[in-house]
């Protein structure tokens, strides 16, 4: 008696087939939603436009767009890699999403994995548009591209282990009150908008240390005055993406 054969084999796909399939729809999820788009695209361009063109904030003699699109553009990563996926993955893990996830082959840092792959996808789309508008609003870039390109690697690896351990450890209306309040309190205190130097010294130092800070005056050095690879910016990036990401794979609950 032959051994019949099945079509498509049992079992499971190849780990980067799979890590694709879950990035792709990741991706089409996060593009569908209207309230991600009004957080990650149009706050940031709304800001981006309303403080280069009205003078609300001294930027210390530096023109506004100039000084205020770097900052927007670290913005804009944080509320698609933090506060969106923060808020989704929550109400996935209470719909039971990711529990039924947990029964299939995927492993759970390739689900990780994945949500910080579509997240990079749509700051793609985002960084893009953004940039545009900039450059409509007179906006001279300088710098290298490499270094912009380490930057927002980083700190989207960064602020996408935060979210996945907040939303992987607290409960899904806890996640979206927690993630909305860090994302303001970030916007005026990370030096999105208003420089960090008009802080108290002290208080300067704890925010110079937290990855939006890190992010914008990176990309405020890079692509404002010029420099070089801003190794410190990068450091800081580094040892907040290593320890959430690690904490996340380390807690994250699938129900």
């Amino acid at each position: 008696m032959s051994v019949g054969t099945y079509t498509p084999a049992p079992g499971a796909a190849p780990l980067p087939r799979m890590i694709a399939a879950q990035t792709a729809f990741e991706t089409k999820m996060l593009l569908r939603n209207g309230e991600q788009l009004l957080l990650t695209v149009i706050i940031p361009s709304l800001l981006l436009v309303l403080f280069s063109t009205v003078d609300i904030i001294d930027t210390g003699g530096s023109r506004r767009v100039d000084f205020l699109t770097p900052g927007v553009l670290a913005l804009a990563v944080m509320s698609t890699a933090f506060t969106g996926q923060a808020i989704a993955t929550g109400f996935e893990r209470r719909y039971g999403v990711l529990k039924r996830l947990g029964a299939s082959p995927l492993p759970r840092w390739a689900l990780m994995t994945a949500k910080t792959l579509s997240v990079l996808a749509t700051e793609v789309l985002q960084i893009a548009l953004l940039t545009m508008i900039a450059f409509a609003l007179g906006w001279s870039p300088d710098g290298n591209p490499l270094s912009v390109l380490l930057l927002l690697v980083l700190g989207t690896a960064a602020f996408s282990g935060l979210a996945l351990l907040m939303a992987g450890t607290l409960r899904a209306e806890a996640t979206l009150a927690a993630a909305n309040l860090v994302f303001l309190l970030l916007l005026v205190g990370g030096g999105v908008i208003v420089p960090l130097d008009r802080f108290p010294d002290g208080v300067q130092s704890v925010l110079a240390l937290l990855p939006i800070s890190a992010l914008s005056d990176g990309l405020r050095d890079v692509l404002q005055h010029g420099a070089a690879m801003p190794w410190g910016d990068l450091g800081i990036l580094a040892v907040w993406a290593l320890l959430s990401l690690g904490a996340a794979a380390r807690l994250f609950r699938w129900e």
